[in-house]
């Protein structure tokens, strides 16, 4: 049986790693880890927002039907990948975002540490500390084991801000250390599906420092399993839970708020140095490649399917699109939301779209938001993009080639009616099959649309 060491980030971009397009000196540990293993490319979460898409990571099925469509625990009679790895004789435990899978008790680990002993998640030397007790732990009893370290940077608040300072007083902020490089605004190249603002670079070079944080996390961890010489018979997994904190990014169901940097080191397994350009892979996937990793058979009725061809290099058909959702935000607020991608399109279809209801969520928080809000004033580019964020229109179509930063909003375009039906009939025929509450909403609403209207 094969140890399992799954490191999480919270809220990193799927384009940040260095290993992933981002600046080269950002995350030298995942680039390490990237060069010794294997990249997926296009790699996404179910859901743009941390408890549901743990929640489906680790039941392997979706929000609507694990019943974690926010922040609310999984329904009763689910089944978590704890309870086939306990059975197996694995010792669980995690480390960090304990509270974001729930009930706690239903995961039942046999190691839990919170972020204050994690120095609000933020501590990479505890990290490290508390992962090589667990794994020694486990040594002594001389069973295999699974761990799931969760880094809480780069969630907000960044390092650096005054967010940072209201969020915790100086004693707290003391538990934890500064990044071990830090970024600053006239050094970063903004992403581009945002505006080039002041306030928007300097909360993006925050942004990269607590990135660099979470990098320092994934190097101690790694360290320790070194230490334990284990790491010959351990799968080591990274991931972000989804997208970064910022306007178009998390809380929705564009390219960049699913997409999530995924590193799979397998030894024996993975061919080092290996990339995944072209499969669309889902963290669903995951719970049956930990099944082939503990010598256990899947459950029937999961929504993922392992990686085991893919990591061998294999090509394996199916995965030439990807699904997503959001359904509600961490203040509990619905925007119903549902998306399928695949190397060419990428369609949204926004169920609480109506002309009049805004939009809100914690990514609007911070500098950033604010920022648009003032350009605005003055930039009508910035205004348009800026009214377009809050009230959306019911249906969005892309063309990620030409504009992988969705800016184009290519529904109404006459010339791309038979794009737009397809996708239609590909998202009706996921929610039939998944059983997605809102597929009659879904039908009724595209059955009665006779044209819609670019929302340029």
């Amino acid at each position: 049986m094969t140890n399992i060491l799954l490191i999480t980030a919270d809220d990193m971009d799927g384009n940040t790693p260095g290993s992933f397009g981002g600046p080269g000196d950002a995350t030298p540990n995942l680039d390490r880890l990237a060069a010794e293993g294997m990249v997926f490319r296009r790699g996404h979460v179910p859901a743009a927002v941390c408890q549901p898409s743990r929640s489906s990571l680790m039941t392997g099925l979706w929000p609507h039907r694990n019943g974690a469509e926010g922040f609310e625990p999984i329904k009763d009679g689910i089944g978590v990948i704890n309870d086939l790895l306990k059975d197996t004789g694995y010792v669980t435990g995690i480390l960090g975002k304990v509270e974001h899978l729930q009930p706690l008790q239903r995961f039942g680990w046999d190691t839990a540490v919170n972020m204050r002993r994690l120095g609000l998640g933020r501590n990479p030397a505890a990290y490290g500390s508390r992962a090589e007790e667990f794994i020694k732990a486990a040594g002594r009893q001389g069973r295999p084991w699974f761990l799931m370290a969760n880094a809480h940077d780069p969630h907000r608040p960044f390092h650096g801000s005054e967010n940072e300072r209201q969020t915790w007083t100086e004693e707290e902020r003391a538990r934890y250390p500064e990044p071990s490089r830090i970024f600053e605004p006239d050094e970063v190249t903004v992403p581009d599906f945002l505006p080039d603002l002041p306030g928007v670079r300097e909360e993006y070079a925050q942004y990269l420092s607590s990135s660099r944080r979470c990098d320092d996390v994934v190097g101690e961890v790694l360290a320790a399993l070194e230490r334990s010489g284990t790491a010959e018979e351990t799968l080591v997994l990274f991931l972000s839970d989804n997208g970064m904190a910022f306007p178009f990014a998390k809380a929705n169901c564009y390219l960049r708020s699913t997409l999530t940097p995924l590193i799979v080191r397998w030894p024996g397994v993975t061919t080092p140095g290996s990339s995944d350009e072209g499969s669309f892979v889902n963290i669903l996937d995951l719970f049956p490649t930990f099944c082939d990793a503990a010598g256990v058979t899947a459950p029937e009725g999961l929504d993922g399917r392992s990686l085991m061809p893919l990591l061998r290099g294999n090509r394996e058909d199916g995965r030439e699109r990807v699904f997503t959702v959001f359904h509600e935000t961490s203040a509990k607020q619905r925007f119903e939301m549902r998306c399928v991608q695949d190397g060419q399109h990428g369609y949204i279809w926004n169920a609480w779209a109506d002309g009049g209801t805004p939009y809100r969520a914690e990514n609007m928080w911070g500098l950033t938001w604010p920022a648009m809000l003032a350009a605005a004033e003055e930039n009508p580019q910035i205004r348009d993009r800026v009214d377009f964020y809050l009230h959306r229109s019911r249906e969005e179509l892309y063309d990620l080639k030409a504009d992988p930063a969705c800016l184009n909003n290519l529904s109404g375009n006459p010339g791309l009616a038979p794009v737009l039906a397809a996708a239609r009939t590909s998202m009706a025929d996921w929610m039939a099959s998944t059983g997605d509450p809102l597929h009659g909403l879904f039908q009724d609403q595209v059955d009665a649309a006779d044209s819609l209207i670019a929302f340029d």
